[in-house]
């Protein structure tokens, strides 16, 4: 037995060979391979028969190797674990059973699936557009360099500023005399021109602030499933380009703003580009902090179109104090929606970033989601609180009517309840992606229904609507107050004096 070392035929039949026809064995190795080559647990259970129920053929002499007991363990353990190879055939079944694995495994995020439960960006698409266009075709410029503008964020950007200044209580609006409704007439409560800059200048700011930002880290975003397909990280645009791109946005919407609004917005569009590029982006790697300031890049937006409208309505010089910091508290409407969307960062990107956790730990990037989740849901459900005094705030403001704070509730109180939710499983069960749709539905919700319920507008529709000014009582006291003073004056006997004037004239003659 000394001289035999052990194999399996084709057949699964044992064959003996001498460990000294092995070609270049020296001749004092046939105790060693003789130790390497002990009889397995499962030797005599290794057979052609049981090899076919698993679903795999016996291995030709060519690839010949000692049987283990880890080869005769389970048909799941072999044809689950065990790749199909030229050598080992499968099964037609479970070959499309591998397939069909292999193809779960492809689509399968590293995460806990809130990146794959999102649509595509804009950006996104944009960039497979760009990628899918010929190497030098003006599309693929074109497409490459509207995704570094981060579209959709833009357009939530300029809504943001537009909003206010469609709210702002402009004086002549809310006069009720009719000296006060043609000065309205002559006043448009919204400038067409103005708009236009404020909204063309606001979006090339935004637009300059995102590219600047993928500028600053294409390599944490190669890291990431929701920043992979970026332009500069898939190489569609060279980095000059982009330069260029964030650089000349940046100049032509401060200067529209200052030239066609005011220089207070426009100082507050560079602000914006500075704080997201500048402070936002950076310290994204450094501290959980980076979310705070990225809040209050959101809520200068808001600032920016109730400074526009300020502008147009503005008595004194029109400096930032006057539009931002009125003495007579016209202000605090403006700085209300600032706060509004400050707070509304915190319930949107709270859960959103706590379902890409490990991704945003991976890249090195310090978000509160794995830093301190249990921080990280507290303080979505203390910023969803905020909103009802808020919109409180706004009707004592002058801003919308009273019925505002009653339509409102209902929404505020949806997203405190998923918040409430969110704070309690601190994610899990669902509630982060329950709280990130509320969120998602909740700002144009409230949005919408301030702009339905802006103060004086359904008084003053109705009026236009009627014929008839807005307080006829007050009309007819002040065409009596006129008759007495005029017949007064022109009459001095007081003859042929008739209605309330004349016996008015008569006691006091008396």
């Amino acid at each position: 037995m000394s001289d035999f070392g052990h194999t399996f035929s084709r057949r699964g039949g044992a064959r003996l060979f001498s460990n000294s026809a092995l070609p270049g064995a020296p001749a004092g190795a046939a105790p060693a391979a003789l130790s390497r080559h002990r009889f397995k647990a499962g030797y005599f259970l290794s057979n052609t028969l049981l090899a076919r129920s698993n679903g795999t053929s016996v291995a030709s002499p060519a690839t010949d190797r000692p049987t283990t007991v880890a080869d005769t363990q389970s048909p799941a353990t072999t044809t689950n674990d065990v790749p199909a190879t030229s050598d080992t055939p499968l099964l037609p079944h479970r070959r499309r059973q591998a397939a069909r694995r292999d193809e779960l495994r492809q689509t399968k995020s590293p995460t806990n699936s809130m990146a794959t439960s999102l649509p595509p960006d804009a950006s996104s698409r944009l960039a497979d557009t760009a990628a899918r266009a010929p190497a030098d075709s003006l599309r693929r410029t074109l497409s490459a360099l509207l995704s570094l503008s981060k579209p959709r964020l833009t357009v939530l950007v300029v809504l943001s500023a537009m909003v206010p200044y469609a709210l702002y209580p402009v004086p002549a609006f809310l006069a009720s005399t009719s000296a006060g409704l043609a000065a309205a007439d002559a006043i448009p409560s919204l400038s067409p021109l103005t708009l236009l800059f404020l909204t063309t200048g606001t979006t090339l700011c935004s637009a300059a602030a995102n590219a600047l930002n993928m500028l600053y880290e294409p390599d944490t975003d190669a890291k990431m499933t929701r920043t992979r397909t970026r332009p500069l990280v898939r190489r569609l645009l060279s980095t000059r380009s982009a330069v260029l791109f964030a650089a000349g946005c940046g100049a032509a919407g401060v200067a529209a703003l200052y030239l066609g609004v005011n220089p207070t917005v426009a100082f507050l569009g560079a602000a914006n580009i500075a704080l997201y590029a500048g402070a936002y982006t950076p310290l994204k790697r450094v501290s959980a902090v980076n979310t705070w300031v990225g809040a209050v890049v959101g809520g200068i937006p808001p600032l920016m179109g109730w400074a526009a409208a300020a502008g147009e309505s503005a008595t004194g010089d029109g400096t930032w104090r006057e539009l931002l910091f009125a003495g007579d508290g016209s202000s605090l409407g403006g700085w209300l929606f600032a706060g509004l969307l400050f707070a509304w960062q915190f319930p949107h990107f709270m859960p959103l970033s706590w379902g890409i956790r490990e991704e945003y730990k991976a890249a090195g990037l310090r978000m509160l989601c794995w830093v301190n989740p249990a921080r990280n849901a507290r303080v979505a459900l203390r910023y969803s609180l905020v909103f009802v005094p808020l919109c409180l705030g706004l009707c004592a403001a002058g801003v919308t009517e009273w019925s505002f704070a009653v339509t409102s509730l209902p929404v505020n109180l949806w997203l405190v309840r998923e918040a409430v939710k969110f704070w309690r499983y601190e994610g899990h069960k669902g509630s982060a992606r329950s709280l990130f749709w509320a969120s998602v539905w909740h700002l144009p919700v409230i949005m919408v229904l301030a702009l339905a319920q802006k103060k004086g507008m359904w008084a003053r529709v109705w009026s236009s609507v009627t014929g008839a000014p807005e307080d006829e009582d007050d009309e007819f006291d002040d065409d009596d107050a006129e008759w007495v003073e005029v017949v007064g004056a022109g009459s001095g006997s007081g003859v042929g004096i008739v209605g309330p004037a004349a016996g008015n004239t008569t006691s006091t003659r008396r």
